[in-house]
């Protein structure tokens, strides 16, 4: 691109290319402070002369610019530029001839100089440059030196050893190829190119050569670098007159409507009202009137022209009025096509919604007739089944009703629970159901029928309805069982003896699982317990051959708990039945065995410490207790009730009854001179007679150990005057093994309870109470600590959060204002927090 537009105007003159310079001179130093003082090109006699050259008064209005062309002096005499002496036809010919030569020439040498640049493309150079004498453009292109370029490359190395070409060699290179590893290093030199004339860079077109168009294929874009320089060159053009082109601005349909939609307009406001609304404009600087809101927008939309400087001229051409005329027939042409373009806008909104309209009800028609016929479908199952007036035997049979009823559930669901077609059980199915039913026994065959109720149990029954009570809400499932089953079951409870369990039971439980529970607490409740009540109330235990519970007790899964007002009748009888009962006779613990695990707790240990102890003390105090000729019969009475006395009640039978009255017997017998192997066998004897529970018990070993302690005082005082050789030896062998039994049991007890433990531990369960508060600390973020020496009657103090406590014998103990209160683990956890 050329640059010399930057660097001042050229003039063709005779002594050759000037330029206009850019430095700062005496006139500018002199007309600092007045810039807007036009600035004379100074001609040569200016020049010259200085002041003393004549001025021209038409040279004062000329105003020099870059670019510009010097204006002709038409007075001065003509003047002729010299462009060399014009040649021969004959000598031009032959220049011709020699042109293609030289070009041959160039190709040897180097690359050939670029063809010159299009006319069009490049402002022409001077015309001095071109027609010069000194220009020699048919030459071949040289180097400095007469070296021509790309030839005889490293022939200097001739007047060397030749180091550098084979050091190059070694690493890989080629002659004739270019250095890199992929060979991409260039092998000619870098050409140069003679630039025609004196003009700037790019005044004479494209100057690469062609080694640079082969190493760097890329091509300039000469219509972009044109652009560019004809906008720059324009810049230092100066309109002529002053005159500028008028600037038209125009808005398109599509822009006046997104100016002209109104925010905020209600829904229910039509557009025309809106679109003819005066509005008073007061935000200028003048008041302003609209014809309606987009007008204000668009008014507001464009920014406002700049004030009138005082110094500008006023414009030569001003109608106001006109303007005026022309502005209000826009603005009422904008109205009309804004008015229209709502319109327009509006009745397309209606055509969408009418469409959708037709297609919503296009689709609600097909849905309603799709409804149709599956009504119709509905009304046909319907009309299989029997009316109320036809005869019975012509209508379907229960499996054909059950058919219909699982068709329609299955197939026409929504119908079904919408018409509420179950209910049609009851005026078919509820007479069909109730002539099978008649001739029913359920003492005789309690599966009669069991499967036709349960295939409508899957048809009829509502899971969402669970009635307790018969009611008008009653599910048809439900409803079926009251009306047709339950009756038949009624007649047949009054009619049954409940001394005969089995069947009704049986019964009961077979149809179980297809009844309602509350069906099933009615039959129960008001059907079978009345029956049984009436019955316990007429039983006797001593004249009635079967015992109670044989028709008491299988009732208990079903019954359960509603048995309890049974049990106090029953513990009556049975109690007057004990008055002369003696404990020889076992058919008392045979009739009340069955009932220790039926009787609460207390009720069964009450029962037992007013009728059976008293009774089993009568039998040990008339026990005899003689070593000669023990009899061991009542004492086998008493034993024989242990596994229904509770140990405490039996240890304190023992303990009262028979230990006095044994030991006193002991006494006796080793003060007369006894046989210590009798004894010996005596006691064990008796001790056998005990079961290991009993012996487990810390009583029972403390009067064994007691004797123990008898034997051997009377072994080492020798009381008695006669001792029996090795009968010291005998007794002391007995107390050891005794001893040791007593303490292996102990340390198995403690081998069991250290395992339970450690299962304990593992499954991770306190093992003791202060276990269970540090867990339950723990669980509450509740800090749980023993406090240092700290101890209240021997018992160490913890702090619980901010509590002081102890523990003795499994109670926490919390100290209050005065003394210690025990509480519970879960007052102590609330009071901490």
């Amino acid at each position: 691109m050329s640059m010399s537009h930057l660097y001042g105007r050229r003039t063709e003159e005779d002594d050759g290319v000037e330029m206009e310079s850019f430095e700062v001179t005496d006139w500018d130093l002199a007309n600092e402070f007045n810039p807007e003082r036009r600035r004379h090109r100074q001609t040569k006699d200016q020049a010259t002369y200085g002041i003393w050259a004549d001025r021209d008064s038409d040279d004062e209005g000329e105003r020099p610019s870059f670019g510009g062309k010097k204006s002709k002096d038409y007075t001065a005499p003509v003047n002729f530029i010299s462009a060399g002496l014009r040649k021969s036809a004959a000598e031009e010919k032959k220049q011709q001839q020699k042109d293609p030569e030289d070009s041959e020439e160039s190709d040897d040498g180097g690359s050939a100089p670029p063809p010159p640049p299009p006319p069009s493309s490049r402002r022409a150079a001077p015309k001095k440059l071109q027609t010069g004498e000194n220009f020699r453009g048919n030459q071949p292109q040289r180097f400095a030196g007469g070296v021509r370029t790309g030839q005889d490359i490293g022939n200097w190395e001739k007047h060397t050893k030749g180091i550098g070409q084979k050091l190059l060699q070694k690493m890989g290179y080629q002659p004739g190829k270019g250095l890199g590893k992929n060979a991409q290093g260039i092998i000619n030199p870098i050409e140069a190119k003679v630039r025609k004339g004196k003009g700037a860079v790019g005044a004479y077109g494209n100057e690469r050569t062609q080694q640079s168009l082969k190493d760097f294929p890329k091509v300039d874009s000469e219509e972009e670098e044109e652009k560019e320089f004809q906008k720059e060159l324009g810049q230092w053009r100066r309109d002529p007159a002053g005159k500028k082109k008028p600037k038209y601005s125009f808005r398109t349909v599509d822009e006046l409507k997104a100016k002209g939609k109104l925010a905020g307009r209600s829904a229910g406001t039509p557009a025309g009202e809106l679109a003819q609304v005066k509005v008073i404009d007061m935000t200028g600087r003048e008041q302003k009137v609209y014809s309606s809101y987009s007008q204000m927008t668009s008014k507001h939309s464009v920014p406002e022209e700049a004030l009138p400087n005082r110094d500008q001229r006023p414009s030569g051409f001003t109608l106001p009025e006109l303007e005026h005329n022309l502005q209000l027939l826009i603005d009422l042409t904008e109205q009309d096509i804004l008015q229209s373009a709502r319109r327009l806008q509006h009745e397309k909104d209606i055509v969408v919604t009418l469409s959708h309209e037709a297609s919503a009800l296009q689709s609600r028609l097909e849905v309603e007739q799709d409804a149709i016929r599956r009504v119709e479908a509905v009304l046909e199952l319907v009309e299989r089944f029997q009316s109320g007036e036809s005869a019975p035997g012509e209508g379907p049979s229960l499996q054909e009703c059950a058919g219909i009823f699982e068709t329609l559930q299955k197939d026409y669901y929504e119908e079904y629970k919408v018409m509420g077609l179950a209910d049609l059980a009851v005026a078919v199915v509820y007479p069909l159901l109730k002539d099978k039913l008649r001739t029913w026994d359920p003492l005789k065959d309690s599966t009669y029928g069991l499967e036709e109720v349960g295939q409508w149990r899957a048809l009829l029954e509502s899971r969402q309805l669970h009635s307790t009570t018969p009611d008008a809400n009653m599910d048809p499932y439900h409803r079926l069982l009251w009306e047709v089953w339950l009756p038949v079951m009624r007649s047949s409870v009054s009619g049954w003896q409940p001394r005969a369990v089995g069947p009704m039971v049986d019964c009961i439980e077979v149809w179980a699982p297809l009844l309602p529970v509350w069906i099933v607490d009615h039959l129960l409740e008001q059907l079978v317990l009345p029956r049984l009540q009436r019955e316990v109330d007429t039983w006797n235990p001593l004249t009635d051959t079967v015992p109670i519970h044989s028709w008491i007790h299988p009732w208990l899964p079903l019954l359960q708990a509603r048995l309890e007002p049974l049990y106090p009748p029953v513990r009556s009888k049975l109690a007057n039945a004990l008055q002369r009962w003696h404990p020889s006779d076992t058919s008392a613990r045979l009739i009340l065995q069955p009932w220790k695990d039926v009787f609460s707790p207390g009720a069964w240990e009450a029962f037992m410490v007013k009728n059976i102890l008293p009774k089993l003390a009568l039998c040990l105090g008339d026990l005899v207790i003689n070593p000669h000729q023990q009899q061991m019969e009542p004492f086998h009475w008493v034993m024989d009730w242990e596994s229904m006395l509770s140990l405490s009640s039996l240890m304190s039978l023992l303990d009262k009854n028979f230990f006095p009255k044994w030991l006193q017997v002991l006494c006796s017998w080793l003060s007369n001179s006894p046989n210590y192997e009798e004894i010996t066998k005596w006691y064990l004897g008796w001790k056998n007679s005990f079961s290991d529970t009993l012996l487990a018990q810390l009583l029972i070993k403390d009067k064994f150990n007691e004797a123990l302690d008898i034997m051997n005082r009377a072994v080492a005082s020798g009381v008695g005057g006669y001792m029996q050789p090795g009968a010291r030896e005998n007794i002391a062998y007995l107390t050891q093994t005794e001893r040791r039994k007593d303490f292996q049991y102990e340390a198995l007890q403690e081998r069991r309870e250290a395992e339970s433990v450690a299962q304990r531990v593992s499954a991770g369960l306190p093992t003791n109470f202060k276990d269970l508060i540090q867990a339950k600390a723990e669980e509450n973020n509740i800090v749980f600590m023993p406090l240092v020496a700290k101890r209240f009657e021997g018992k160490q103090l913890y702090t619980f959060g901010r509590i002081v406590v102890y523990i003795d014998r499994g109670v926490v103990f919390v100290q209050g204002e005065k003394t210690w209160v025990p509480t519970s683990l879960q007052s102590l956890i609330d009071m901490a927090k």
